[in-house]
């Protein structure tokens, strides 16, 4: 099954197989069957034509995912880089933008830049 160009898994249920659909996660999927009355706990191999029909319409009505999302994200970045607000300058600066301390623990957005540690060694023994 296909659904906004991603070729969702057929052996998983659908509520955990709609969720590689770039946008959906696991509340979007819920929604998005209980909106078109199919069970949970239903295999993507085992829906009709039909339900997948009326799943993928509900998706691309409803939901912007995928290249629409990305693009939609990528222009709110660069709206933000271009009036150099806070945000802007910390993703320009590739640091954490939401508040998160850098002291430690922003691997995440800078890397794993770790140096060479040089500063808390013991310093090599002595010539005699």
């Amino acid at each position: 099954m296909r659904v906004s160009g991603v070729t969702i898994p057929k052996d998983k249920r659908v509520v955990v197989s709609l969720t590689y659909i770039y946008g959906i996660g696991p509340t979007s999927a819920v929604k998005i069957l209980e909106q078109v009355n199919i069970d949970q706990n239903i295999r993507v191999k085992d829906l009709t034509q039909e339900q997948e029909d009326t799943i993928r319409a509900v998706i691309e009505k409803g939901h912007t995912t995928e290249g629409d999302l990305r693009r939609k994200i990528g222009a709110t970045i660069k709206r933000l880089k271009d009036i150099k607000s806070y945000r802007g300058i910390r993703h320009i600066k590739k640091l954490p933008v939401r508040g998160q301390r850098t002291k430690r623990n922003s691997r995440t957005v800078r890397g794993n830049k770790r140096g060479s540690g040089a500063s808390g060694k013991k310093p090599g023994a002595q010539k005699t």
